[in-house]
């Protein structure tokens, strides 16, 4: 494995904890085919790893026991500056878990230490949605004749009607409208799956292809991009925030709207109308059923507070 040289030794190579990152992160680009976001996620998470590694005077990971690892947990938690809150250590010591498997596997460190590695507890977070009114005042905001609202309006569409993450929206290509009833959408490692428009999503997007793409894409070089931004290149992932702030503010709505507001909605929408668990699998992209069912959490507090407020015996 690749290291550092010191000059002072004559350029002997001299191992950095920052060597077996950069191969990891290698393994999870070209053999895993983790998208561009996650990577460099991983790399921000381990970065702080062989910064600590190296504050601590270990060459790397090889050197590291078990009880350096609890030593690097509590660090994390309360002497870094800022600590992190609970949800990141684990995410932390998620990607630090994935380096030293890696390394073991691959036969660079003699044992993996990591794997009784345990993260802290994370408290039930529920996914945040809005009712369906909501949605129809920030999309509604969003609205106008001018190019960019034309735009604005079928990506707000498009995210609601399919549950899209903001990533996979801006990924889009027009030929991923595979007809007027469904788009093809790219998750999470290249994972294709299939979602239906309708009907809003369907007249807002032909609005926008007929009225304005052609103009937005006349201003800068041809690009497949579905989305485009006022110079005619791709939108950024920032700019479809910047979009839903703006449509938020103007909608008036007090709760803090996000693409994931969009596609959290979504799955609880489906699920109070009484779509089928696995179903909502399906098109949110979830490779585990598990993960989906923390929206019915959602939809049974609503229930519970509905009942509590109109049932005579209730309380």
């Amino acid at each position: 494995m690749a290291g550092a040289f010191d000059a002072a030794r004559g350029a002997v190579p001299v191992m950095t904890p920052s060597a077996p990152v950069e191969g990891y992160l290698r393994h999870l680009t070209v053999e895993r085919g983790l998208a561009r976001n996650s990577i460099t996620s991983y790399r921000r998470d381990l970065a702080i790893y062989a910064g600590w590694l190296d504050a601590h005077s270990f060459d790397g990971p090889g050197e590291v026991g078990e009880q350096d690892l609890a030593d690097f947990v509590r660090y994390l938690g309360t002497e870094r500056e800022p600590p992190l809150a609970t949800s990141s250590i684990a995410r932390v010591l998620s990607a630090v878990r994935g380096l030293h498997r890696f390394l073991a596997e691959e036969g660079a460190i003699a044992a993996d230490v990591s794997r009784e590695l345990r993260p802290p507890k994370l408290p039930m977070r529920l996914p945040k949605a809005i009712p369906v009114e909501e949605i129809e005042a920030l999309i509604e905001a969003a609205g106008g004749e001018e190019l960019h609202e034309l735009r604005d309006v079928a990506l707000l569409e498009l995210l609601y009607a399919t549950g899209a993450r903001v990533s996979e929206a801006v990924s889009l290509n027009v030929d991923d409208l595979v007809d007027e009833e469904v788009v093809r959408l790219f998750g999470k490692g290249g994972k294709q799956r299939i979602v239906p428009l309708g009907s809003y999503a369907r007249r807002a997007v032909d609005a926008y292809l007929v009225r304005a793409r052609p103009v937005l894409s006349a201003r800068g070089s041809a690009t497949p991009a579905l989305f485009l931004g006022l110079r005619g290149r791709r939108m950024s992932r920032q700019a479809a925030w910047d979009v839903i702030h703006r449509a938020a503010d103007r909608a008036g709505l007090a709760a803090s709207v996000s693409p994931h507001t969009l596609r959290h909605s979504f799955a609880t929408h489906l699920l109070e109308g009484g779509a089928d668990v696995r179903v909502v699998q399906e098109l949110l992209g979830h490779s585990s059923v598990a993960t989906t069912q923390i929206y019915t959490l959602v939809t049974a507090d609503t229930l519970r507070e509905m009942y509590t407020a109109a049932h005579p015996r209730a309380r």
